[in-house]
């Protein structure tokens, strides 16, 4: 694949580093200082785009790739309320979007044992459910996509439950999750259900960053010469 970096931070080089390593060809790389210079000319010498950037320019970066008729992965977290707005703009345009908040095949295995977990409980009223997100400090969001997505997954199962909280105190129905800010973590995901008896606990924790970009490429190789929206659970059949 020819791809397109949007966003060459640590992640963005990492993931280069390793699309080389597999065969791949890095052929435009966009940071904050060129960002002007991602036009539909420049993005139709690459297959493919890699969007890992901020809340506050993946629409428009991953918009830019639709418009010019190439296939985005974007992995930037932090901009949900806007994601309706363009998975409707990619089926306008007839276009290829995969977006995930976490692409760590790992934790997509947790994803789906958290659904599995939280539809369990859901018949269980004895058990309070909390969340608790541990990433680096310099992490833009809070809290974390993944951590977002894990309470989503938990709303949808757990009717005593009806939304998400991530400051304040938290009354009897909100779902709270905790954010920390540690470094060296490259992320750490712990939901628990607590009773005056016992607790039950699943926990995700990354060692490196190495799967998130594995994890890119994987859907990024998927992802080519199609049309349409996709999620790693397409990329990972589950």
């Amino acid at each position: 694949m020819r791809i397109a970096l949007i966003g060459y931070g640590k992640m963005g080089k990492l993931i280069e580093q390793m699309a080389i390593e597999k065969g791949h060809e890095v052929v435009l790389r966009f940071t904050s200082e060129n960002r002007n210079e991602l036009t539909p000319a420049l993005l139709a010498t690459a297959d493919l785009a890699i969007e890992f950037t901020t809340p506050h320019t993946a629409y428009d970066n991953v918009a830019a790739c639709l418009r010019a008729g190439t296939p985005v992965v974007c992995g930037s977290t932090g901009w949900n309320h806007q994601l309706a707005a363009i998975k409707a703009y990619c089926k306008e345009v007839n276009g290829c979007f995969l977006y995930a908040s976490n692409f760590s095949i790992g934790v997509n295995l947790f994803f789906e044992v958290n659904k599995q977990l939280a539809r369990l409980m859901n018949r269980q009223p004895q058990y309070d459910t909390s969340i608790t997100e541990i990433h680096h400090t310099q992490k833009k969001d809070q809290p974390s996509g993944t951590a977002v997505t894990l309470a989503e997954q938990v709303l949808e199962e757990i009717q005593r439950k009806t939304k998400w909280l991530n400051e304040g105190l938290p009354a009897p129905e909100d779902l709270f999750i905790r954010s920390e800010r540690l470094d060296p973590a490259p992320g750490t995901h712990h939901v628990k259900y607590s009773s005056a008896i016992d607790d039950i606990e699943i926990i995700h924790t990354a060692h490196n960053r190495e799967g998130f970009a594995l994890g890119a490429l994987a859907a990024a190789e998927f992802l080519c010469g199609k049309k349409g929206l996709y999620s790693m659970s397409d990329v990972l059949h589950l």
